[in-house]
């Protein structure tokens, strides 16, 4: 979406991503290094694509081969497991060999200008590593926070003083072009982010812990912030800025964050294989539905994302896609691409 709105078609970008995909997913816990697929190829010494014949390795799970296929643009994987003095070899390396235009670092929700202590932080580790090892380079680079709010852990107010100018809000041309890649994707972020660039207005519960977040005018919009000034806040980022391994990025973050945010993966990860996933019966998952939808309604939410109706009828990851077309073979008037509409109570 950014590349569509900022740069146009005809630019070449390569997008450099963590192939973390989260439980529903990728049922191994963190991210996923090089060596857990197969097919990559060799961009530099350290860094690889990802072409769309490229698969993980069992157990592994990644929606990066499907994205590779769908999307023109070049995918390139970070790989964190030799911390930030890693990805910042990633990335020096590969400015070294593309010799881009412009480098941008971009996130969706905000989370990147948390500090460490905030009660409602969740996932930093990425976020972080990624700044630290951006402020490490020598090259310019542009942070851009899309969607404030809309990861469920920093609210927009809180957002707010942080925020830079803002450089483009995002409208429903510019999500046309991965409109199919929505339809499958389970990333609640940026199918809100989509969502409110297409009109999209309420209050959204997303993740297994429920979150509420609001998508409002201001969800659709791209802000530019300080690159310097974002390091200056995150706590963490700072911290980690030597680091040569995944494991010390992991401790500083349970020293600052009071968790890591892989732990919680681990801990749920065998949880998960002891919860028998619900069957895919019909009238009970429209039954179980129906029950959701009236407790959110009473808690004032108006719509929800379908990776959030999976964790909640407790369906295993694999079966997210069947649930999707389930409720939209029986009510296709609830749904506001990508999310789920909660319908009034008339």
């Amino acid at each position: 979406m950014l590349h569509a709105a900022q740069y146009g078609d005809e630019d070449q970008a390569v997008i450099l991503t963590y192939a973390w995909d989260r439980l529903l997913v990728d049922p191994v816990p963190g991210p996923r290094s090089a060596h857990d697929f197969t097919g990559l190829e060799f961009v530099t010494r350290s860094v690889r694509s990802v072409p769309a014949t490229a698969r993980p390795i069992a157990p592994a799970g990644s929606t990066l081969p499907r994205l590779a296929a769908e999307l023109p643009q070049t995918f390139a994987l970070l790989d964190p497991q030799h911390g930030a003095e890693g990805v910042t070899n990633q990335l020096e390396e590969l400015i070294a060999h593309l010799t881009p235009e412009s480098i941008d670092l971009l996130d969706v929700g905000g989370d990147i200008l948390a500090r460490g202590d905030e009660p409602t932080l969740k996932s930093p580790l990425a976020d972080a590593l990624t700044l630290a090892a951006c402020c490490r380079v020598n090259a310019p680079v542009r942070l851009l926070v899309a969607g404030p709010g809309l990861d469920g852990e920093l609210s927009a107010d809180d957002l707010r003083p942080l925020l830079g100018p803002v450089v483009h809000t995002f409208t429903a041309e510019d999500v046309a072009p991965i409109s199919s890649v929505l339809e499958w994707h389970p990333s609640e972020a940026t199918g809100m982010l989509a969502a409110t660039a297409r009109g999209v207005r309420g209050t959204c519960e997303v993740r297994d812990a429920g979150l509420p977040v609001p998508l409002t005018d201001a969800s659709p919009q791209l802000y530019e912030v300080d690159l310097d000034e974002a390091l200056g806040h995150n706590t963490l980022a700072r911290t980690i800025m030597a680091t040569t391994a995944l494991d010390e990025v992991e401790a500083h973050s349970r020293e600052i964050c009071g968790f890591s945010e892989i732990d919680y993966e681990r801990n749920k990860a065998t949880w998960l294989k002891d919860q028998p996933p619900t069957p895919l019966d019909v009238a009970t998952v429209l039954r179980h539905v129906d029950e959701f939808q009236s407790e959110a309604r009473a808690r004032g939410v108006t719509h929800t994302t379908f990776r959030h109706l999976t964790e909640v009828l407790n369906i295993n990851g694999s079966q997210r896609g069947g649930l999707r077309q389930l409720l939209l073979a029986s009510h296709p008037d609830q749904y506001a691409a990508p999310l789920w509409r909660i319908p009034d109570a008339t």
